[in-house]
């Protein structure tokens, strides 16, 4: 049986070291674009922040890792599919047959239709050849202005602030974060940031971008205001890498459909992380969660279905924590609260220590939450709403007093554990 793997961030890395161990005979192909070893993209603030170097980026220390697994490395562009043959074709014109594939080609920063977006100084943060590009020009005082303040941004946000560079965030939404934190939340990390002396415009959007003089950049924008930077860093979000698949056959939308077990419509082909389009635990709804813990998941499970293990998800759920400049947020589950209108809500703010907590009920049952500065309660948050327990008279008591999650929490274990004895 030999598997191939495109893509060898996370989720490719994880699905490999696990079809090994289902699979100890198989032969296992990893095959990657870029010309370093796997890597990780979360790690690329901490480089540029002097915290590591970029082997300290690398998803597996060992140099000699993946040899010892019989997992073969392969650089290359794969750009078509011919599912009818099994075969994946690379760039340099290479045929590489399979006989189950693989798909975590992950996703590419989108650039914003904004004239000027060519101009030299413009970069993501999506590689170490971007980190490298950005390290050059990021020095104390240096100006910077960052598109987009989501969770990327936010991650990005603290290397460029710790530089000493002068930073100005511009976000469309109307608070940072606006994907994953309440209204109250985002304004909270907004003010948060802006004490540590980070300048944020909301709200807004940049209109155009400009030579000036020298290096120098002119941005526009939406507010009327013109500033002049030396860098700009886009984080405007991502999409999934589906280009390569067309006419493969493999049923895509915002990314790769698939099914509780990872697998296409292509019974020899999976996907797994930010280009696999999966049930959302929450909703039912096809949903691309491009977060690394559901990576990880997905990239287990389509390994084990590869190899011939029945295993099924429980669906994606949306699972943030964000560490923004030392202010820990998280939202899990329907943090927007119920789809229907009809579920209750409980908020509770602390604005100045910069605390928050919102629940969100759909009858007895907790669907959803966001925390701010609030770290305790994470894994009990996320245990009441993958295991949607019912809370009974419970939830009657967080709506009036939300910071007894942990007692409803713990109640419910000792009457779950008291009735299997039973």
């Amino acid at each position: 049986m030999h598997h191939v793997i495109v893509g060898n961030g996370p989720a490719g890395v994880i699905a490999a070291e696990t079809l090994r161990k289902a699979d100890p005979t198989g032969s296992i192909t990893l095959i990657g674009d870029e010309p370093e070893p796997p890597y990780s993209r979360m790690a690329i603030p901490y480089l540029l922040k002097g915290d590591i170097q970029e082997n300290g980026t690398y998803l597996r220390k060992d140099a000699d890792h993946f040899h010892r697994l019989a997992i073969d490395l392969v650089q290359g562009r794969v750009v078509g599919v011919d599912s009818s043959q099994r075969q994946v074709l690379l760039q340099n014109g290479a045929r590489l047959a399979y006989d189950r594939l693989l798909i975590a080609t992950g996703s590419h920063p989108v650039v914003p239709p904004i004239p000027g977006m060519q101009l030299p100084g413009i970069y993501p943060c999506w590689t170490l050849e971007n980190a490298r590009q950005i390290a050059r020009r990021l020095k104390p005082g240096a100006r910077v202005l960052q598109m987009g303040a989501g969770f990327i941004g936010c991650i990005i946000m603290e290397a460029l602030a710790n530089s000493g560079a002068r930073l100005t965030v511009v976000e469309m939404g109307n608070r940072m974060v606006p994907r994953m934190m309440t209204e109250g939340a985002g304004g909270l990390i907004k003010r948060w940031v802006q004490q540590k002396g980070v300048e944020v415009h909301t709200s807004t959007r940049v209109e155009e971008i400009r030579q000036g003089p020298g290096d120098a950049l002119h941005v526009q924008l939406s507010n009327g205001a013109v500033l002049e930077v030396d860098m700009v860093i886009s984080a405007t979000g991502v999409r999934s890498n589906i280009g390569f698949l067309e006419g493969s056959g493999v049923n895509t939308d915002i990314g790769v459909l698939v099914d509780d077990r990872m697998c296409s419509n292509i019974p020899e082909i999976y996907a797994a992380g930010d280009v696999a389009q999966a049930r959302d635990f929450s909703t039912g709804k096809m949903m691309v969660n491009a977060i690394q813990p559901n990576a990880a998941d997905q990239a287990r499970i389509a390994a084990l279905n590869m190899a011939g293990k029945e295993t099924r998800s429980q669906g994606s759920l949306a699972m943030n924590v964000l560490d923004t400049l030392g202010l820990i947020a998280t939202s899990f589950g329907q943090w927007w609260g119920a789809a229907d209108g009809k579920g209750e809500h409980v908020e509770l703010m602390d604005a100045d220590n910069f605390r928050y907590l919102r629940l969100e009920f759909q009858e007895d049952v907790l669907i959803g939450a966001t925390s701010l500065g609030l770290t305790q309660h994470v894994g009990v948050l996320r245990g009441l709403i993958q295991g949607r327990v019912r809370l009974g008279p419970w939830k009657d008591r967080l709506l009036k007093d939300p910071t007894r999650i942990m007692e409803a929490y713990l109640a419910k274990a000792q009457a779950a554990t008291l009735g299997a004895s039973l």
